[in-house]
C-alpha cells in the first residue's frame, strides 16, 4: 500500500524522488520522506501529510547527494507522524531505510534489541530493521541483509542506503512488489511501474528472496531462488502519457473515458478471423474439469460475481466465487479437477496471492486475470490472461474492471467452444455481438454522462442509497454501489431485487434514492415488481435499463430512468456500469471528495 522509489545516477536525486513519489501518490499514503547520499552522512527528511508538505521541507533541509531513497508511508503501526514515517535509521544513523509490508515478529525483535541497548524513536515495525541491520553488519551489507533476513518474518520490499558505503542502494524483496528500473545514465528503483515510465521501459521484477545492488552503472540481483536473472527483465509496453491526465481534472474521469479504447484493444487482440483467442486457457484446459473457482478481492470480486453467470450460462460448468481473505480460512473444495481464476488489476494483492498458493497446494490448476503481466500473480500461476487496461491511476477502478468482465465473457465464449456447450452458429452470433461492444459503450458514455450528472446532484444529500437487480443485474448492482460509498463516502448498498421484502424495505422511506438495474428481459417483469413496492413507499427509483425493455414504458414512471443502447442481453452488463460510474464521480465531485485518493484507502492492497 505504501511507495518506494530509489535513484542512482550522475544528478542529483532529491528531484527524482519526489517526482517519482508523486506518481505513486495514488497507492495513499499519509506521511512521506526521502534519504540522499552526500559526503560521509545520510540526509534523511521526513514528515506527517502530504508531498507537498515534503516539498516544503526540503526546500530548507539538505538533500545534496546522487543516490537516494523515498518512501510514502500508509499507517499499520503507529499512528500517521514525522517520527513514524519513512526512512528510518538505527542508533548509529548509519542506515537509513524504507520498508513496504509488515514484519510480524517485529515485537520480539524490538524487545531483544532493547535489551541489548538499542533506543527506538517511532512506533513503527520497520525501525526494528533498522537496528537489526545495525547488530548483524559485520563486512558488508549484503552479508548483514542476509543474516536479517534469516531472523524476520512477514511481507517486506526493503531499500538500504549506507553512508559509509557510496556503492549504492541495496535491496531486499519478500512478498512485497519491487521492480528495478535500467536507464542508460542512471538506475531506478521502485514499488511500482508507474513511478519510472518517464525515464525507462525495461525493468527487472524481483521475486521473493531476491537481494539487489544499484548503482549508477550497474545493477546486480542475487537471486534467492536461483532462477537466472534474466528471466526478471521485463519491457513495458505503456506510454508515460498513459499516466497523466491529459486535461481531465482527475484521473478517474480520464480513465471512464479510457473504457472504449481499452475494450477495442482487449478485443482485437482476442477476437480474430471469427475466433476466440485464448491460448492460455487452452495451454492448461483439462477435459476433467468439473468445476470453476473465482477468487479475488473487492472490485475484482465483483467482476467474478459477472463471470459466474457468463461461464454458467455460456459453457453449463458450476462456478464458485470466493473472496480471496475469506477462502484461505475455509473448507474451499478445491482439487486437481478445478479450474481456479485469480482476478488482480495490480496482481500483487496480498489475500489473493494467498489464495492463489492454497489453490496451487491442492493441485488446481490456476489461471491469472490481472492487469499487470509482470506481477507476483502472474508469475506463480499456470496462465496468465492480461487484461491490457493499461496503467490505472484513480484508486477506485473503472477501466481494469471493464477490461475483467470483457476477459470473463471471453474466457466462458471459449469454455463454451471447448466443452462444445454452443454451436458454431451460436459462437458466431456471439462473437459478432461482442465486437459492437466499444461503439456501444463509447455511445453509451456520451448519451448519459450530462444526466448522471444532473442526477449526482440530487441524491448527494441522502444518507443511504441502495441498488437492486436480479442475476446478472446484482452483479452489476454490487459494483455500482462500492463505487459509490468508496470515492463519496455515501452509505450504499445492494441487494438482490427479491430479497426486499425479506428485511430491507423497512429501511425504504420518503425519498431515497433506489437504483434498479435491468438489463436481462427474462427478469426484467420481476425486478419492475420490486420497483413497484420501492415507489409505494415513497422510493425515488433510478432506473437502468436496456432501451428494448423499456418500450412500453413511461419515463415518468421512475425519478430517472436513464436507457442503455440495444444489445444483446448477456453483454449489456458491461455497457450498464457506465452509468453507474458517471454517478459515484459526479456524486463524489459534487461532494468535494478526495476522488482519485479516497480516505483511508489504498490502490494495491498488498498486506493481509
Amino acid at each position: 500500500m505504501c511507495g518506494i522509489v530509489g535513484y542512482a545516477g550522475k544528478e542529483q536525486a532529491d528531484e527524482f524522488l519526489l517526482a517519482g513519489l508523486k506518481r505513486l501518490e495514488y497507492r495513499g499514503y499519509d506521511s512521506a520522506g526521502i534519504a540522499t547520499l552526500g559526503d560521509e552522512c545520510v540526509n534523511v527528511i521526513k514528515c506527517k501529510g502530504s508531498l507537498d508538505e515534503l516539498e516544503d521541507c526540503m526546500e530548507t533541509d539538505n538533500t545534496a547527494g546522487e543516490i537516494g531513497i523515498g518512501h510514502t508511508r500508509w499507517a499499520t503501526h503507529g499512528v500517521p507522524a514525522d517520527c513514524n514515517a519513512h526512512p528510518h535509521q538505527g542508533c548509529e544513523d548509519r542506515f537509513a531505510l524504507v520498508h513496504n509490508g509488515i514484519i510480524e515478529n517485529y515485537q520480539k525483535l524490538k524487545q531483544d534489541l532493547l535489551e541489548r541497548g538499542h533506543k527506538f524513536d517511532s512506533e513503527t515495525d520497520t525501525e526494528v530493521l533498522a537496528h537489526l541491520l545495525e547488530e548483524e553488519h559485520e563486512s558488508d551489507v549484503l552479508q548483514a541483509m542476509r543474516s536479517m533476513r534469516e531472523k524476520i518474518e512477514g511481507s517486506y520490499a526493503l531499500a538500504v542506503v549506507d553512508r559509509e558505503d557510496s556503492g549504492g542502494i541495496y535491496v531486499l524483496r519478500q512478498a512485497s512488489p519491487l521492480v528495478i528500473g535500467e536507464g542508460e545514465d542512471a538506475n531506478f528503483l521502485a514499488s511500482d511501474i508507474p513511478a519510472l515510465l518517464e525515464y525507462t521501459k525495461d525493468f527487472y521484477v524481483l521475486e521473493d528472496g531476491d537481494m539487489a545492488v544499484i548503482d549508477e552503472d550497474e545493477i546486480d540481483i542475487y537471486p534467492g531462488n536461483g532462477q537466472a536473472v534474466e528471466e526478471r527483465y521485463f519491457h513495458a509496453d505503456w506510454d508515460a502519457e498513459m499516466v497523466e491526465k491529459q486535461g481531465y481534472e482527475h484521473f478517474m474521469l480520464k480513465e471512464i473515458h479510457e473504457q472504449p479504447t481499452v475494450a477495442r484493444r482487449f478485443l482485437s487482440d482476442r477476437l480474430k478471423q471469427e475466433e476466440v483467442k485464448m491460448p492460455e486457457l487452452e495451454e492448461i484446459w483439462q477435459e476433467d474439469f468439473e468445476k470453476v473457482m473465482i477468487t479475488a478481492c473487492g472490485t475484482a470480486y465483483y467482476s467474478g460475481q459477472v463471470g459466474r453467470h457468463i461461464i454458467e450460462e455460456l459453457a453449463r460448468l458450476p462456478v464458485d466465487v470466493e473472496i480471496a481473505s475469506e477462502l484461505r480460512y475455509k473448507q474451499n473444495f478445491i482439487d486437481e479437477d478445478t479450474l481456479v481464476i485469480v482476478v488482480s488489476q495490480s496482481g500483487e494483492t496480498a489475500d489473493t496471492l494467498a489464495a492463489l498458493e492454497v489453490a496451487q497446494k491442492k493441485g488446481a490448476k490456476i489461471l491469472a486475470l490481472t492487469n499487470t503481466a509482470s506481477s507476483s500473480i502472474a508469475r506463480q500461476s499456470d496462465a496468465v490472461v492480461d487484461i491490457m487496461a493499461g496503467p490505472e491511476i484513480a484508486v477506485a477502478s473503472t477501466k481494469a474492471y471493464l477490461a475483467m468482465l470483457l476477459g470473463f465473457y471471453l474466457l466462458g465464449l471459449k469454455l463454451a467452444e471447448l466443452r462444445g456447450t454452443l454451436s458454431q452458429s451460436e459462437l458466431s452470433d456471439y462473437r459478432r455481438e461482442i465486437l459492437k461492444l466499444p461503439d456501444r459503450i463509447e455511445s453509451t458514455l456520451h448519451r448519459t454522462e450530462p444526466q448522471c450528472q444532473k442526477l449526482a446532484e440530487t441524491i448527494v444529500d441522502y444518507d443511504s442509497i441502495f441498488f437492486i437487480g436480479r442475476n446478472l443485474d446484482y452483479s452489476l448492482a454490487l459494483e455500482g454501489a462500492l463505487k459509490l460509498k468508496e470515492i463519496s463516502y455515501i452509505h450504499a448498498e445492494s441487494y438482490p431485487a427479491g430479497e426486499l421484502k425479506h428485511g430491507t424495505l423497512a429501511l425504504v422511506e420518503e425519498g431515497v434514492p433506489v437504483f434498479a438495474l435491468m438489463t436481462r428481459g427474462k427478469l426484467a417483469r420481476k425486478t419492475l415488481s420490486n420497483v413497484e413496492e420501492v415507489k409505494a413507499r415513497g422510493g425515488r427509483v433510478i432506473a437502468v435499463a436496456s432501451s428494448q425493455l423499456m418500450e412500453e414504458r413511461a419515463e415518468d414512471e421512475f425519478y430517472e430512468l436513464i436507457k442503455l443502447p440495444v444489445s444483446n442481453e448477456l453483454w449489456a452488463g458491461v455497457i450498464a456500469v457506465i452509468p453507474l460510474q458517471l454517478t459515484a464521480y459526479y456524486a463524489a465531485k459534487e461532494l468535494d471528495c478526495s476522488i482519485d485518493k479516497p480516505r483511508n484507502l489504498a490502490k494495491s492492497v498488498t498486506v493481509e
